[in-house]
């Protein structure tokens, strides 16, 4: 059985945010969308609230599935939601850097390999390409 992270791709105004990473090394630097490892007995739409009030200092709404499992690291799958802010100013709490990606932004900065076709199925989904 894989090991669930949640992923959260915060929409406003047709643009999203990307949260660049500060650790471990191998990844640090490279940008993904902000969430992480749910815990057990926890629901994944709730870990993802949790986790972006954790890692973000806002409160999301949680949206429509993005894909379905997408791999990670082995023994690790992710699970990307659209999510809409209710509440609060993200924060990089946990992360170098946080940016909002407008459509003509998307692909300017460096995804980590898990999060490139992530980002490729929103830009979809969004109507851009």
């Amino acid at each position: 059985m894989s090991i669930v992270v949640v992923a959260a791709v915060i929409v406003s105004d047709g643009r999203v945010l990307a949260a660049q990473r500060a650790e471990p090394p191998a990844l640090a630097g490279g940008w993904e969308f902000p969430g992480g490892k749910v815990d057990p007995g926890e629901g994944e739409e709730e870990a993802l609230v949790r986790e972006c009030r954790e890692e973000l200092g806002v409160e999301i709404s949680v949206g429509r599935r993005v894909g379905g499992d997408w791999p990670l690291s082995p023994g690790y799958v992710m699970r990307v939601w659209l999510a809409t802010l209710e509440a609060g100013t993200p924060v990089a709490k946990e992360h170098l850097a946080l940016r909002w990606l407008g459509p003509e932004e998307y692909f300017s900065v460096d995804w980590l390999g898990a999060d490139l076709p992530v980002m490729e199925a929103v830009a979809d989904l969004l109507g851009q390409d």
